[in-house]
């Protein structure tokens, strides 16, 4: 088949580039006339600085990341839009086996409880009386980085004040633990699980138990190209949208676990892939627990681009010191992500979809059926600490989280 588009798209080694693998090597992409080239970097900066330079037409990238480019808070910065997700989760926090053995003295759950894992840290930080934790994150503008902030503030931790937060290539995480640098880290699929195999780390707590149905990757696109080469687009998402089918499929994860294991792609052995794509973790202490919806490649709209997971995460960035907030700032974030490019590209394959482009985040307690056909099933999608996100009224959370 002569293939009609030829698209360059960058990617980490990391689990959830799983969707990009499966569209080229499963031959979705060119099954829609794709010639679809993928680019293995080392950090999201070189993903941002080919992105700008037009190397990459698309990448794999950091949820908020896009949203800070289109802000002028990195440089250089690509104009940037999101018209699909990559899936939900796929994030832990790991700590060294000394700091979880103390964590655990103060009551930490081994089932990976955001809430008592978070309490018990701090009271170990309590006990060291001004001796800061070390954590590692990935970039500044990453979800783990604002899902570890949210995760430390709601346990009563201050983030700037009582624990250092560092920036560290995925990769190079659990090498920092074993050498002492870090005290624990957040960061994508197999890191955690090669923290716990390799390092003797511990599972503290997970993305999918701190913020459940969260994104995580999304596919950032350059606005040039996407403005250029709107077909091509459009034929991309279709060809990501089957590949993501067909990694949810649960008869497909020991051969997906074996395509991403290839060199060209995250270069570790299957048998450490596996864990996070069936949800089974390694937590530590030779202890195997199962993480219910720890990566979801397709189901609870995955890859469906909410504006409200685009507005909170502007939210931590105001809360955090990045960005003033501004009503032009907010609309920038609100733009970046592209609902309605997803809707008129995936129409034709009759995908059930969500009507609207945003939701209250953490309003669903359970998982709901939604729609009138009831297709579609949602949630839960809610902060282990129980607040709630309305993306209707930015202006009021942001207020309540600079007084807490």
């Amino acid at each position: 088949m002569t293939s009609t588009h030829q698209i360059t798209a960058g990617f980490l080694p990391l689990l959830d580039s799983a969707i990009l693998v499966a569209a080229k090597e499963k031959g979705f992409a060119e099954a829609e006339e794709i010639e679809l080239t993928l680019v293995r970097e080392r950090s999201w900066a070189t993903i941002r600085d080919r992105l700008a330079v037009s190397h990459f037409d698309v990448a794999h990238i950091l949820a908020p990341m896009p949203i800070a480019c289109n802000l002028g808070l990195t440089a250089p910065a690509p104009r940037m839009i999101v018209p699909m997700a990559l899936g939900l989760g796929g994030n832990a926090v790991t700590v060294s086996a000394g700091l979880w053995s103390e964590m655990a003295e103060c009551g930490a759950s081994p089932d990976l409880d955001a809430r008592s894992s978070g309490l018990a840290l701090k009271q170990v930080i309590g006990r060291r009386k001004g001796d800061r934790l070390r954590f590692g994150v990935v970039h500044p503008y990453s979800g783990h980085n604002y899902e570890l902030r949210y995760w430390l503030s709601a346990s009563g931790i201050d983030p700037d004040r009582q624990v250092e937060i560092g920036i560290l290539p995925p990769p190079d995480m659990a090498d920092a633990l074993t050498a002492g640098l870090i005290d624990g880290y957040c960061a994508g699929e197999p890191w955690n699980t090669l923290g716990v195999l390799n390092s003797g780390a511990h599972l503290a707590t997970a993305k999918a138990a701190i913020w459940k149905s969260s994104p995580e990757k999304v596919l950032g696109v350059n606005s040039r190209w996407a403005d250029g080469h709107p077909k091509a687009l459009a034929a991309l998402l279709q060809a990501l949208y089957k590949a993501s089918l067909w990694c949810a499929d649960a008869a497909n994860h020991l051969e997906l676990a074996d395509l991403l294991a290839r060199p060209a792609y995250v270069n570790r052995p299957a048998e450490d892939l596996l864990p996070a794509l069936t949800g089974l973790l390694h937590t530590g202490g030779g202890e195997i627990r199962n993480v219910k919806d720890f990566f979801v490649p397709n189901a609870k709209a995955a890859t469906f681009p909410w504006k409200s997971h685009a507005l909170w995460f502007y939210t931590q960035m105001v809360r955090w010191g990045h960005i003033e907030h501004t009503a032009q700032h907010q609309q920038i974030a609100n733009d970046t992500y592209r609902p309605d490019i997803y809707r008129n590209a995936l129409r034709t394959l009759n995908v059930a979809m969500p009507a609207a482009s945003s939701k209250v985040e953490g309003a669903l307690r359970t998982e709901t059926p939604v729609g009138s056909s009831g297709a579609l099933t949602l949630g839960p999608d809610g902060f282990f600490d129980g607040n709630l996100f309305d993306p209707d009224d930015v202006d009021g959370y942001i207020a309540a989280q600079s007084r807490s």
